[in-house]
Order: C-alpha cells, then structure tokens, then sequence
C-alpha cells in the first residue's frame, strides 16, 4: 500500500480539513497491511483499515482530533476483548490532520517521512530505505521505526484504457478505480456518454473515431473494448494490434470473435498475434451482468498481476 497523494488533496479541496488514519505496523492477526488508511472528515470518510470496532474507534477518534484542532498521534491497538474483537494481534495506528497549507509542504517525488516519537534523526533502516528510493528508484515498503514512518507515495504501475462507456464499462470503472496501483482512463465517442459522476482519478476521453486516440495510450497499456458498435470494436482491435499492449480484452460471443479473427486476419494480422486479445472478457462462469463481467476482468487483472510478481519475490 501506499500514500496516495492525489486522493488526499481531492479529498481535503472538497471537504476542507481531513485525517488520514494508516496502519504504520501490524503484529499476529490483523485486518489489513501497513500502508492500508482511510480519510476521515466530519460527517463522513473514505477507504478502510479493515472495519469493525478497530476502524469505528479509530474514525471517532479522528473526528474528535479534527474538533479540537488537529493532533497527528501514534498509538497501538490491541486487537482484543477492549475492542470486542478476537484477532489476537495488535496495529499501530497514524493519525494526521491535513489541509491545503500541510499539503504543500509533501514533496511527489519522495517517500513521505515523518516522525511521531523518537529520535531527532530517522533510523538507520529508514535512511538506508530512502537512499534506495532516490539512488536506484526501489519503493519502499511502509516502515515504522522508533517513532518514525515512511511510506512510499502512490504511483500507479499498470495502465489500463477502457473503450466504452456503456453498463459494462461503467461496471468496469466502478470495480477497477478504487485499486490504486490502476491508472484508469475511459474513452467513447462523446463527453455525453459518460456518467455525471466519474470517479476522481479516472482520464476521461472523447473523440468521435476513438481508435484515432490509440496511439496516445502506452504500448504497456491494458485495454478492455466494450463499446456499442461492433464496427468500433474491430477498429480498436486492429488499432490495438498496430499499436502494441500488454493485454487486451473484447466483449463478446464466441460467433462474434470468430468472425473478428477472420476480419483481422483480412488486414494483415498473424493468427498468434490476434491470438494476444481475450475474448469474451471476464469469467463467463459468472454470468453476464455488467458487474459479474467486471468482477471477472478484475480478478483476472489482478491474478495477472500476481503471477508477475512471483519472479521478483522469489530472486528477493
């Protein structure tokens, strides 16, 4: 997990003055990892440290901070019968206070420390990790250490375009936009397609032919195409298929992929390269209502992502 700035500053230009409460260690059994937090305001709050009596004491916690003019704190919690809960380990939990003025002072381009307790100088361990970030680019994990934490601002790694803003698109971008390691943006042939409400965080394009907007995405890119014209779909394709990607996804039957393969096979692609694009997109298994096929193109995204990883924790 990580600091996710961006998140922060859209947060506090809406509703003012907000704390933010992150796990800054967890001990034996607990609800969720270092780095996992939620923004808190008065009247309401985002994200999750992992819910019942831990968060709701923590959230009310944060509010009566807010109240009384804002004190950053460190504090672990036991997670047992004082909170009702059985889990049998303990978190450590950070609570700030931001506004506008106190964003100003993060810098984007390092990770974010700061000290609670401790030692007027940051530990060796965190030293060590920030000279790693800034010496050879490697993201720290969230370490907390005699009263000091760090943690590595959010910098989404994978991209991920989505050529449509009809039901499955909109499911898409309701099930995708909250992971934050997603840089989300959604194309359709015009600005009135798009729901009033786009999540913050989501790129939202519009061009009349949408494959003419494909060389824009990096050739890295995952594109899901969804659109309400089987005639744009097969432009994606083949635009997709000019340009390069990691991944690339079409909605549809078994008949219309047969028929797309043939057609792209027409103008010029090989049969392993048509052979990159899934089609149908999703687990059909779970049906076909827009959220089952975002539900499955997520958990496809992310066991993807997972399978990707497991080299570097190996060699690491």
């Amino acid at each position: 997990m990580s600091f996710d700035l961006a998140a922060l500053r859209a947060t506090v230009a809406a509703r003012g003055r907000v704390a933010r409460v992150a796990v800054a260690a967890a001990q034996g059994s607990a609800p969720r990892e270092p780095g996992a937090a939620m923004l808190v305001w008065d009247g309401g709050q985002s994200g999750t440290i992992g819910g019942g009596a831990l968060e709701y004491d923590a959230a009310r916690l944060a509010r009566e901070s807010l109240a009384q003019g804002g004190r950053d704190s460190l504090r672990r919690c036991p997670l047992g019968p004082s909170l009702g809960q059985c889990c049998g380990g303990a978190v450590s939990l950070v609570t700030e206070i931001f506004d506008a003025e106190r964003l100003q002072t993060i810098d984007p381009s390092a990770p974010y420390l700061r000290r609670f307790a401790g030692p007027d100088a940051p530990p060796l361990a965190l030293r060590r990790a920030l000279r790693r970030a800034r010496g050879e680019g490697l993201a720290p994990a969230p370490l907390l250490s005699q009263g000091w934490f760090l943690e590595p601002l959010l910098a989404p790694t994978r991209t991920v375009w989505i050529w449509g803003a009809g039901h499955v698109g909109r499911a898409l971008v309701g099930v995708l936009s909250p992971l934050p390691d997603l840089a989300l943006t959604w194309v359709d042939t015009a600005l009135d397609r798009f729901p009033a409400d786009v999540p913050s965080g989501v790129t939202v394009l519009s061009a009349p032919a949408p494959a003419t907007l494909m060389p824009r995405a990096p050739r890295d890119a995952d594109h899901l195409i969804l659109t309400y014209s089987h005639a744009l779909d097969l432009e994606l394709c083949h635009a997709a298929l000019c340009h390069g990607f990691a991944g690339a996804g079409l909605i549809g039957s078994a008949t219309k992929w047969a028929r797309f393969r043939t057609r792209l096979a027409a103008l010029g692609h090989t049969p392993d390269r048509i052979g990159r694009i899934t089609c149908p997109i999703g687990d059909p298994s779970l049906g076909k209502h827009p959220q089952a096929i975002a539900l499955g193109v997520g958990a496809a995204l992310l066991a993807r992502a997972a399978r990707a990883q497991q080299p570097e924790e190996r060699e690491a």
